[in-house]
């Protein structure tokens, strides 16, 4: 994997596919860090109540219950979301950035813990001063959280709407009755490596027919590691019919 100072991340999986991905701005991480302080003090406005409360009994009470209620939530929220939505909290989601793997593999719960929790120390002394110089110094724009925890934040550009009706088209996806190879392929495959697929079914027609046959063995090698695809469901049909047929479990239901 390769960062350039254009922030572009060229990321390659062991079997030599490539997956470029835009580096987050850091304009664009701040204003997801607004967002999702925006929805913890939402959250907190309607908590604060019964703690309040509380205080008219014990105020030192009232006071550890809210330290603890606060830490609770605002890194609950970020660590649940970002493992609930594949490295994104609702502010990601709304800026179309994600958290990924700095080695291109599958983000962890630890990794998640590790870099949310490091969110106190990057804001330090105020406004994220720590964190932003710690970014600006990184070749790769990772604050001091990502870097301990081995992350990157991207930004993934709005892809078109994949054409459903082409990829429902294929009469015969042995796949689909493959019930725990396509559990392995959702469980494993990133949303990133999904949309990438699905962009080289859809621009088929621009490669060099030598290009287009390497790209759909490059790219049918690493779905069926990944997925644990037994050989005969891959060996029995064209590398780039395979690499359709993966598509369509992972963008379709099984029905």
């Amino acid at each position: 994997m390769t960062a350039e100072r254009t922030h572009v991340l060229l990321l390659r999986t062991p079997e030599g596919v490539a997956f470029r991905f835009r580096l987050a701005s850091p304009v664009l991480r701040g204003g997801a860090v607004l967002i999702d302080w925006g929805v913890i003090a939402a959250a907190w406005s309607i908590i604060a109540i019964p703690i309040g409360i509380l205080g008219l009994v014990s105020a030192d009470i009232a006071g550890l219950v809210q330290a603890v209620v606060f830490f609770v939530l605002s890194q609950g929220y970020r660590i649940a979301a970002e493992w609930r939505w594949h490295g994104q909290t609702l502010g990601k989601r709304l800026l179309r950035l994600r958290v990924v793997d700095a080695q291109g593999l599958r983000l962890t719960v630890p990794q998640i813990v590790l870099r949310n929790l490091l969110r106190f120390v990057d804001a330090l002394p105020a406004f994220y001063l720590v964190g932003g110089l710690a970014a600006l110094v990184s070749a790769r724009s990772q604050r001091l959280g990502d870097l301990a925890a081995g992350t990157l934040v991207v930004w993934e550009p709005r892809e078109a709407v994949p054409n459903y009706a082409a990829l429902q088209s294929d009469k015969y996806n042995s796949l689909r009755k493959q019930a725990a190879v396509v559990a392995r392929l959702r469980q494993s495959v990133s949303t990133a490596e999904a949309t990438a697929a699905w962009a080289a079914i859809a621009r088929r027609d621009e490669f060099e027919p030598s290009a287009r046959v390497r790209l759909f063995a490059d790219l049918a090698v690493h779905f069926a590691r990944v997925g644990a695809v037994p050989a005969e469901l891959s060996e029995q049909v064209s590398d780039e019919q395979f690499v359709r047929n993966v598509v369509a479990v992972l963008y379709l239901s099984s029905s």
